[in-house]
């Protein structure tokens, strides 16, 4: 992609004990989102934390 937009593809996903699922944020790269998904997974919570891409139809690559 060069048409000069950002291209964010890789989201945080967050699940909570309910089994709702949000997605946290959008990042550049997979090692920035994982970097975020682990230092909120570090936390304590009951709240699963992972990464997904998104693909080139703009859905999540699911888990």
């Amino acid at each position: 992609m060069n048409d000069g937009t950002i291209t964010l593809p890789w989201l945080v996903i967050r699940q909570d004990d309910n089994g709702n699922r949000y997605r946290v944020g959008r990042y550049a790269t997979r090692a920035e989102a994982q970097k975020i998904a682990d230092s909120l997974d570090s936390r304590g919570h009951k709240q699963l934390y992972w990464v997904e891409r998104i693909g080139q139809n703009g859905h999540s690559g699911g888990n």
